[in-house]
């Protein structure tokens, strides 16, 4: 084990306005000597998907570092904002933190589309993302943006793959909730598994909705289409109501296949019936096994009262991977230098990844769980990482 919806249209336009300028803000120098060190960070925290733990874990790190005394005296400004899940929102956001306030990188991001959106901004402004959570496609595309996670996309791949491979199901059916334009990275996410295996999906449905007040529809649809596991990828409110709506329908022997966005001490409380049993790659080790790998994680969590989750865990490690790389560089602390030191980094491990972490670079490996009906608890199925492919 290793160690160390947004409407085409709207993307369309906010890119066109990301190219079409805003350049030449503040170089991202730091300040000069003595100054704080302005680091960004751009999450949807509110909106129909949030991801509000992996900037609070950063937060969390950066503040402790500082509290230590920082890099030589130097502490770490470190400025979180909202994009509401919004294309314009996030667009001004990186502008703010670029442009603005002169980040010199952005650590621990955690948002439903600005990767996506800020991409060529971050080209054109040199100017590097470390997502905690990488969310949609720009996240794992883009030279300029690496994040910590595994992402939805290998994510999906990994759940799949487990499925069929050391579940031996057959009949999986697809069910995709789908922002901005994620659909065709989705769909080489199942292409990868079918190369790997030779299997295809029975079935696949992308019209499901993020937040929908009722999934009886489309789980009926995929009962009727003989379906007996389902692999999807919501957060954890729609997969509540997507496994309640099964248990209101007497499907007690459906198989699910999420992904780590379910991965929640209160999504297990909220689930009775479990169905086959719902499993999980989570992608960073088991947050909820007693383990010393995350003991350092679990006690800044719980200091700091930041949710114990999958995603606390990404910011988590998209900071202390930040902090690493400063500690590293020589002479002042800049946009470029910093750029610099992220692109020539030497790999860093850590237990609680199963790929060491260098930026450019993907996550391929999570660690398979269950949840069981009546458990309310979610235990491990392996002693291992599944890795894509192996």
């Amino acid at each position: 084990m290793n160690k160390r919806a947004f409407g085409t249209a709207a993307l369309i336009a906010v890119a066109a306005l990301a190219l079409a300028g805003c350049a030449g803000g503040d170089d991202g120098s730091g300040g000069g000597e003595g100054a704080p060190i302005v680091v960004g960070s751009i999450n949807t925290i509110s909106g129909p998907a949030t991801f509000p733990e992996a900037s609070q874990a950063a937060a969390a790190v950066f503040d402790a570092f500082n509290d230590a005394g920082g890099l030589d005296g130097r502490k770490i400004d470190y400025k979180t904002l909202d994009d509401k899940g919004d294309p314009a929102t996030a667009t001004a956001s990186a502008r703010e933190l670029v442009g603005s306030d002169g980040a010199v990188a952005l650590v621990g991001s955690a948002s439903l589309i600005e990767c996506e959106i800020n991409a060529k901004y971050y080209e054109q402004e040199s100017i590097l993302s470390m997502p905690g959570i990488g969310v949609d496609t720009g996240c794992f595309d883009s030279e300029n943006i690496s994040p910590a996670n595994v992402g939805p996309f290998n994510d999906m791949t990994l759940t799949l793959q487990y499925g069929s491979e050391v579940l031996g199901l057959d009949d999986i059916c697809i069910l995709l909730e789908i922002a901005g334009s994620t659909r065709p990275t989705y769909q080489a996410a199942i292409d990868k598994w079918s190369e790997i295996t030779g299997k295809e999906p029975k079935y696949v449905d992308d019209t499901v909705p993020y937040g929908a007040s009722d999934y009886t529809p489309y789980i009926v649809k995929a009962r009727e289409q003989g379906c007996k596991a389902l692999a999807i990828n919501p957060v954890e409110p729609d997969a509540i109501g997507q496994v309640k709506a099964a248990n209101a329908q007497g499907w007690d022997d459906v198989t699910w296949l999420y992904l780590t966005s379910v991965y929640s001490e209160n999504f297990a409380e909220a689930i009775d019936d479990a169905g086959a049993g719902i499993y999980v790659p989570a992608e960073f080790y088991p947050f909820t096994d007693d383990s010393e790998i995350n003991a350092d994680w679990r006690t800044l969590m719980e200091d700091n009262d930041i949710p114990l989750t999958s995603f606390s865990q990404g910011g988590y490690l998209a900071a202390t991977y930040f902090i690493e790389v400063l500690k590293g560089i020589d002479g002042d602390i800049t946009r470029e230098s910093v750029s610099a030191a992220l692109k020539s980094m030497d790999p860093i491990e850590n237990p609680m990844v199963g790929t060491p972490y260098a930026f450019g670079t993907q996550n391929t490996a999570g660690w398979p769980i269950i949840l069981k009906s009546g458990t309310h608890a979610w235990e491990q199925v392996a002693d291992d990482w599944l890795r894509i492919g192996e």
